[in-house]
This record gives structure tokens, C-alpha cells and sequence, in this order.
């Protein structure tokens, strides 16, 4: 181990930098890494695990009270490490995974134990949760990759926290189709970035992202996309279909759904499905009721929504991709009743289309990794629907956006997590809010 200097002023902390230090592995954090410490700092660990002692490489050092590294060495090891199955993860490689390192069953105990955290610190609640999976196993689901170009023009992953690409044949995590793509055994001269996604029928579509001003002949890709965190601002990709159908075709529930082939889906092939049974169950909408459904993206829950109000109801989506919402309009076309307008979703759409709904029964959203904000969580509670139903992707915008319906009244109900990202630190959340009991009436001889 190497000895560190002592620290250079009071209070101040020495740069750790590429110094190797032995710990023992704290629990794990939101984010995919562990939490360890030593001499009084936080050192976020990645490639560890719980009670590990492992010998650890500081790979960031701020001089703050925290620092980064990866596991290196693992003296001690934990009973649910296994062997990568992808030869590219690992200290200072792929950084697209982050539990390559965990069996399948215990990483899903670690996002429970992160959502129990965020739950717990941001929102004031004790309340543990049971990550479900979604089919079996940890590979083979991935429907969408978005790659990176290096300097060669060859595909691959940038490393965590770092624009460094590493060159990949092949990504075990990806479905047929996308992490076994053609389009990695091909040279991309001049394009940034390319996407690859498949759909239900096994249709893969590919896109090419180059910078806008350029060509294939000035170039692009990594050497051209020197873009530095907090420094500057990265650039505007242009996307460009190469290959496949001009609609992805999905089917939940018996009803078909074509998106762009840049379009948002969920990219785990039995996500929509289970997600839109558990936000149904959870809104027990009947006829007649009125629902307001933001970020609503191609009209996933906004048609199941429909089907349940029935003609007789009203559904309104709110969605900010102008694509997404030309994808609802075709989605959504038997169901007159239902609509996905474009907008932001801000404190004030959300009050606007409520008022011209006449009210709402009912409120789903789903945004984007920041949650909703308080103000648009604010908005939404003032307009006291029976039922709001939170669909996150983000165990700490959740407990955020919570805390807001707590402070106000609201109550917590059911909270349902899914394993829909596995190998990856990812959970999804649905949460059930409910507003607050009306007092009691006075008795007869009181009133």
C-alpha cells in the first residue's frame, strides 16, 4: 500500500490521484458503486462489493471530502461476486455496465437497498422494497444501444466518467440484432455516434449521429467530439437513418404501437407490458373519469389509459418530442377520446390542460432521470386528482419528488421496482400518491 503524504494545510485534503489504497467495502450507493473510507475522506469504489476488502486505485480526487476509485485487487472477496461474463468489464474499461461483477439475484438486492436510501434520506421514509425481475436472466435484453465512434471509425463504449472508447466485437447485454449488429464490424469515418434498435418483430432499424457542419470526408467521430465536462458544451449531433424500416412495431396488450426509429421505447422487450399492468392497477380507472398523462412519449399509457375511461372520458398526454407525438397521433388513432399534445411539461401546461380536461381524476407521469421538479409537483397536487402515479427512472428524483406530495399531505401507497436494466445500476420505480384524507364529518348534534 502505498503511504500518503500528510495533508498540506489544515483542513485541506492531499491529491490522492492513481495512489492504491486498501479498504474495506462499504455498503453500496446509489449510482453503481460502493461506498468505502479512509483517513475521514468518502472514496465512491466501483468493481466492489459490499463487506470486500479489495485494494483500490483512486481514479478521480477532487480535494474535497470524496474521491473516486476502482477495485483493482479483491483480498477478501463477497460470496455473490461472479465472473464478468463480458471480457471488456472491469477497472478502466467498458463503463456500460456497472454488476457485470454481482450475481444476477444480489444485484437486485442492491438496488433495493438503494431505493431503500434514497426513500429513507430524501423523502423521510422506511420503506424497504423488493426489486422484481423482468424474465430471467441478465443478458440479451437490451433493444436499443447507442455506440461510439472512436478516431478509427470503429464502434464501441466510452469507459465511466471518461470519453475514452473502448473498441467492442460484440455487447452481451444487447438482444439479437443490436449487440451482435453488423453495424460493429463496420468502419463509421466521420459520424460520431451510431444506434442501433431492433423491435418486436426483429426489425433493426440503424442510425448515424454526425455533428452538424460536417461530412464524411472533414470528419467527425471521436477526435472531432473533444468535448470536455463542465468546460464546454457538447456538440449538436444530426441523426441520419442508414438502414431498416421507417416504423419500430411493438405490441402490449394485444394493441400494436410504431415509433421512430429515434423514438423513446422501453428497451427491456417485457418492460411496457409489465409497467403499463402495474400503473393500471395502480389508477383503477373507470368509465368516464379524466386523465391527465405527462410526458407521455409515443402513447404507451395513454392508450390503456383510453381504453379504461372509454368514450365517455378524456385523456390527455403532454409530451415534448415533436416525433413522439406524431407517433402518438397514429397510435392513438381509434381512441378520439385520448390525444398526446406537444409541450414542456411545466407547472403551468400541466394546470392548463388540466383546466381544458375540466379537471383530472387521474394524473401518470414519467419523466426524464431529474424527475419532475417541485413546481410541476406542486402544480399536479394543487390539482387534487384522486390518484398520481409516478413512473421513475430515478431512485433520487423520486424520493425528491415525493418528499413534495409528503410535505403537502400526501401519502405514499404502493412502490413497485423492477430489475429493468440488468448489470447496470438502473431500477425503475412506479409509486402510487394519494391525497390527503378529508376530516372527519362532525357529529349530528354538532352541526
Amino acid at each position: 500500500m502505498t503511504k500518503l503524504p500528510d495533508r498540506t494545510a489544515a483542513g485541506a485534503a492531499p491529491n490522492w490521484l492513481g495512489r492504491s489504497l486498501t479498504v474495506e467495502v462499504g455498503p453500496v450507493a446509489h449510482g453503481g458503486h460502493c461506498v468505502a473510507r479512509y483517513e475521514g475522506r468518502v472514496v465512491f469504489v466501483r468493481h466492489a462489493l459490499p463487506g470486500e476488502t479489495a485494494v483500490i486505485e483512486i481514479t478521480e480526487d477532487g480535494g474535497g471530502s470524496f474521491c473516486r476509485a476502482d477495485a483493482v485487487q479483491i483480498l477478501q472477496p463477497s460470496a455473490h461476486r461472479v465472473e464478468p461474463p463480458c471480457p471488456q468489464a472491469g477497472p478502466g474499461r467498458c463503463g456500460g455496465c456497472d454488476f457485470q461483477h454481482v450475481s444476477v439475484a444480489e444485484q437486485r438486492s442492491l438496488k433495493a437497498a438503494v431505493v431503500h436510501e434514497q426513500l429513507l434520506r430524501l423523502a423521510g421514509l422506511d420503506r424497504p422494497v423488493d426489486v422484481k425481475p423482468l424474465g430471467a436472466g441478465g443478458l440479451g435484453w437490451r433493444r436499443r444501444i447507442r455506440f461510439a465512434v472512436d478516431s478509427r471509425g470503429r464502434l464501441g463504449l466510452r469507459v465511466h466518467r471518461s470519453h475514452r472508447i473502448i473498441e467492442l466485437a460484440a455487447c452481451p447485454l444487447g438482444a439479437p440484432g443490436v449487440g451482435d449488429a453488423a453495424a460493429l464490424a463496420t468502419p463509421w469515418p466521420g459520424i460520431s455516434e451510431v444506434e442501433v434498435a431492433v423491435d418486436d418483430l426483429g426489425e433493426a432499424a440503424v442510425l448515424a449521429y454526425r455533428e452538424a457542419g460536417t461530412n464524411r470526408r472533414t470528419g467527425g467521430g471521436a477526435e472531432g467530439n473533444r468535448w470536455t465536462r463542465g468546460r464546454a458544451a457538447k456538440p449538436k449531433l444530426i441523426a441520419e437513418q442508414v438502414s431498416g424500416p421507417a416504423r419500430l412495431t411493438y405490441e402490449v396488450n394485444d394493441r400494436t404501437f410504431r415509433t421512430q426509429p429515434g423514438g423513446f421505447w422501453q428497451t427491456h422487450p417485457q418492460a411496457a407490458a409489465e409497467f403499463t399492468a402495474t400503473m393500471m392497477s395502480a389508477v383503477r380507472a373507470e368509465p368516464g373519469e379524466r386523465v391527465l398523462d405527462l410526458y407521455a412519449g409515443s402513447g404507451l399509457f395513454t392508450a390503456a389509459l383510453a381504453l379504461a375511461v372509454g368514450e365517455s372520458g378524456a385523456v390527455c398526454g403532454l409530451e415534448a418530442d415533436r416525433s413522439a407525438v406524431s407517433d402518438a397521433a397514429e397510435n392513438l388513432s381509434d381512441l378520439p377520446w385520448a390525444e398526446v399534445r406537444h409541450g414542456w411539461v411545466t407547472a403551468a401546461t400541466a394546470r392548463q390542460t388540466a383546466s381544458e380536461l375540466g379537471g383530472a381524476d387521474i394524473v401518470v407521469l414519467d419523466p426524464p432521470r431529474t424527475g419532475a421538479g417541485r413546481d410541476v409537483m406542486t402544480a399536479l397536487l394543487d390539482i387534487r386528482p384522486r390518484v398520481i402515479v409516478y413512473v421513475a427512472c430515478d431512485p433520487a428524483a423520486l424520493a425528491r419528488d415525493v418528499r413534495t406530495a409528503l410535505d403537502a399531505g400526501w401519502q405514499l401507497g404502493d412502490i413497485s421496482a423492477f430489475d429493468a436494466f440488468p448489470m447496470t445500476h438502473h431500477v425503475e420505480c412506479i409509486a402510487t400518491l394519494s391525497p390527503p384524507r378529508l376530516a372527519d364529518p362532525p357529529a349530528v348534534g354538532d352541526r
